[in-house]
């Protein structure tokens, strides 16, 4: 059986700055597999984005090989090779002379695509990232930060590039649009099948990007794992601290995922009227509706407090739908949302497939059921321990 060849791979790697006596990384071996998402994570000058971007040629390296697709980048035209690989940086480095469209297409141009399909991967692009068509011809100050982020991931893929480096992208983003940009690079790269090397301080936005980890503490290779592996087996107290009380203590959770304990939404249509939408909240014994449009797209939600203000000044729920600001996957695990629904003042949390239509909701009493089953056992268990207790 013929071995595939990594996407990345680093061989023994060594980089010394100028003027510095102290290597950036030191004897660095490991692979990235076609396909994977893999997180460099460590503390500020650890190297990781020394690393990543050897890969790219941004970096030189001083000892050892960095190989892409097999082929070494030291023989590789740096211009070539950079604009068959995506980059991603945290101020989105987006043109402000330039339209958005001619932002999307720059390195497609640059690669002498014709006209049509330049016209045609742009409006592709930014459909993929659910913002209007008409955004094509603002420029970058008018769009918001997230707006200008989403932009900037679709803009690596414009040439259709198979590998996507990204220097913590979402470090200066609120909370909010971090969380919707980690779900949609999440979501595209499972779709389209990318290689994605991600650099990043943060172990949660690791444990829940990643398909594969590499901690890096002063220029040196410390462990290299899948997330449960780094979980349930750190290689010593740094990457325990990396990872932190908390985490180590809801990694007992890792096994159980968002499908296994997610209810039935108390969902309504976008188009049905407000007394439809009162009519149900009364039935359900619910104080909100997720709204949905006729296949079944999440759309937002609508709360009896807006009902009450807004009856009967308007007549259908479209007309004081609420976005929602959070969703989660039903293959995520519920290890990388306990905070975020214990944090949050409401009762539960969408459930979205990856064409974001909705199939359930994640509860605060379904956390607990888990927790008190993890922590205590079963109601079997409980009788049992009590019955030896009595004898």
């Amino acid at each position: 059986m013929v071995q595939e060849i990594p996407m990345v791979e680093f061989k023994d790697v060594t980089k010394f700055y100028l003027k510095s006596n102290q290597p950036a990384v030191e004897h660095i071996s490991f692979k990235i597999s076609k396909g994977e998402f893999c997180c460099l994570i460590g503390t500020s000058g650890s190297g990781k984005t020394t690393l990543m971007r050897m890969i790219n040629r941004m970096n030189s390296v001083t000892k050892g090989k960095v190989l892409v697709n097999g082929q070494d980048v030291k023989t590789m035209n740096a211009v070539n090779l950079r604009r068959h690989i995506g980059y991603v940086i945290q101020n989105n480095g987006l043109m402000p002379h330039m339209t958005i469209r001619e932002n999307i297409v720059l390195v497609p141009k640059l690669l002498k695509w014709p006209k049509e399909k330049l016209a045609g991967k742009a409006k592709e692009l930014i459909d993929l990232v659910e913002l209007p068509e008409s955004y094509l011809n603002r420029y970058p100050n008018e769009l918001s930060g997230g707006q200008q982020q989403r932009i900037g991931v679709v803009r690596a893929l414009a040439a259709d590039q198979n590998l996507i480096l990204m220097d913590e992208p979402f470090g200066a983003l609120d909370p909010i649009t971090r969380e919707s940009l980690q779900k949609l690079v999440q979501n595209l790269q499972r779709r389209l099948g990318k290689t994605i090397v991600f650099v990043t301080h943060d172990m949660d936005e690791a444990l829940r990007l990643a398909t594969k980890i590499v901690v890096l503490h002063d220029g040196k290779l410390i462990q290299v794992g899948t997330p449960e592996e780094i979980l349930h087996h750190p290689a010593n107290k740094f990457v325990k601290d990396l990872i932190g009380e908390e985490r180590l203590s809801e990694a007992k959770y890792e096994t159980v995922k968002v499908k296994n304990v997610m209810t039935a939404p108390v969902k309504i249509n976008l188009g049905a009227s407000l007394t439809d939408a009162l009519t149900l909240m009364k039935e359900k014994h619910v104080d909100t509706l997720l709204v949905v449009d006729d296949d079944n797209h999440l759309k937002g939600y609508l709360s009896i407090a807006d009902l009450q203000r807004k009856y009967p000044l308007v007549s259908t729920v479209s007309d004081i739908l609420r976005t929602v600001s959070t969703t989660v996957g039903p293959d995520e695990y519920l290890r990388d949302n306990f905070s975020r629904i214990l944090s949050r003042n409401g009762q539960y949390v969408p459930v979205v497939d990856a064409n974001e239509k909705l199939i359930g909701i994640l509860t605060r009493s379904s956390l607990v059921n888990v927790v008190y089953e993890k922590i205590w056992g079963d109601k079997n268990t409980l009788k049992n321990q009590s019955a030896k207790k009595a004898n």
